[in-house]
């Protein structure tokens, strides 16, 4: 921040961009640069400025898991659901990578826990595909949908078709209906035998069995 404070006292501009619209704030928080952070905003640095993909500081910051930075910003009037040009926000960005404390901080700020990208995924979807347990948990106590998503798909059937065998209890326990059909009449226990996930198939099994009594 000292290299930074002598630049802006001897004439360079706080919010300069590169070719993509990044500006100094966005390398900062990429990098984890607390101090720079606040420095650069103190300065008059724009939370809410935007790179040509539409990502946010706010943004790159979840992405990254700095959430002390998400904290500032957000303290700053930084957008909370500011979403990239493909849909994506701040919470589906944090959910995919698995940063916990990332989302548990922007749900506590009202960020949407159903947005979705274009492609139709959601923040419980992306997580569950990719076994992020704890990022689960944190989605889960804001109801987010178990059912079939704009995609075809459900947060189950995600689960299912890698195999998540502690998200799939996750999921089960929330309500999600193991007999719910995707866009190709496939339950999440077809898919989990299709995908050869044994674990999962048969705990399905006993899900499915449980609640039609058959045997």
């Amino acid at each position: 921040m000292d290299i930074a404070s002598l630049l802006l006292e001897h004439g360079s501009i706080v919010d300069s961009c590169s070719i993509d619209g990044g500006t100094p704030l966005f390398v900062a928080c990429q990098c984890g640069h607390l101090d720079v952070v606040e420095g650069l905003i103190e300065r008059g640095a724009n939370p809410n400025a935007y790179m040509k993909d539409g990502a946010t500081a706010l943004f790159i910051a979840a992405q990254n898991g700095h959430v002390r930075i998400l904290e500032v910003l957000l303290e700053h009037g930084a957008k909370t659901d500011a979403a990239r040009t493909d849909g994506a926000t701040p919470l589906w960005i944090g959910a995919q990578m698995g940063h916990d404390h990332v989302v548990r901080r922007l749900l506590k700020a009202g960020a949407k826990v159903d947005a979705t990208r274009h492609d139709g995924a959601t923040p419980l979807f992306k997580a569950a595909h990719k076994g992020h347990t704890a990022v689960v948990g944190e989605l889960l106590k804001y109801r987010p949908s178990l059912g079939i998503l704009p995609n075809g798909e459900s947060a189950l059937h995600a689960a299912a078709l890698t195999g998540q065998m502690t998200v799939t209890r996750q999921l089960i326990g929330a309500g999600a209906d193991p007999l719910l059909v995707n866009q190709e009449d496939i339950t999440p226990l077809q898919l989990a035998i299709r995908h050869s996930q044994t674990q999962v198939v048969n705990y399905l099994k006993d899900k499915v069995r449980a609640r039609t009594g058959t045997s």
